[in-house]
């Protein structure tokens, strides 16, 4: 079977989106295949897990917005790298990794945020 590269970084993108503005059953009804493994020390295991974990943050934080900045595909991988805001105009940027199955679907996660710092030594964006 062939990997689909781009059909790849549309979906870990239309599955992180769907998820973060709402709809996570959603989400892991059109884009996880039959397991989730989370590397994240803060969301439990599994796709319950994930459900709930971001049902939660809607709840809580309704008003949070997030941007694509990039996505990376190579072999059954996906990198997304995204700027987001939160409540008080918080900002981070995060990098999440996605692992697909042989059928497209996301099977594996994993992620790191960091805060956006007011000043920079180096003067780099973050992007």
């Amino acid at each position: 079977m062939q990997i689909d590269l781009e059909a790849n970084k549309q979906n870990a993108i239309a599955f992180y989106r769907t998820a973060f503005v709402g709809d996570p059953m959603k989400a892991v009804e059109l884009y996880v295949g039959a397991e989730y493994i989370q590397h994240n020390p803060l969301v439990g295991d599994g796709k319950q897990a994930f459900i709930d974990y971001f049902t939660e943050m809607q709840v809580q934080y309704p008003e949070k917005k997030i941007q694509f900045v990039r996505a990376v595909a190579e072999g059954d991988l996906v990198a997304l790298h995204t700027h987001q805001t939160w409540p008080g105009d918080e900002e981070y940027v995060t990098m999440d990794f996605f692992r697909f199955d042989g059928d497209g679907k996301i099977v594996e996660h994993w992620d790191s945020i960091q805060q956006i710092p007011a000043m920079s030594k180096n003067g780099n964006s973050m992007y």
